[in-house]
């Protein structure tokens, strides 16, 4: 998720996390097979704005790193 263009709309694959981070992204609505649009990323390896099913969230770069989508092009993260 963190190397996606700003703008960008992607299908959620996978999260690969632990159970607790797992649990915590499916309570924001990032399942797999979902669409998510990153909106912003801040500088600096801030956090990443992104857009789940209307609702806009700010997720950490480092929870965002763990999500793995697949992008429209031919390249998955």
């Amino acid at each position: 998720m963190t190397a996606c263009e700003k703008g960008e709309i992607v299908t959620v694959v996978k999260v690969n996390a632990g159970y607790k981070a797992k649990m915590r992204l499916a309570n924001l609505g990032i399942v797999p097979g979902v669409k998510i649009k990153k909106r912003k990323s801040a500088p600096l390896k801030g956090p990443i704005e992104i857009v789940v099913k209307g609702s806009s969230l700010v997720i950490g770069r480092g929870l965002a790193a763990k999500i793995i989508v697949s992008c429209n092009k031919e390249c998955d993260f």
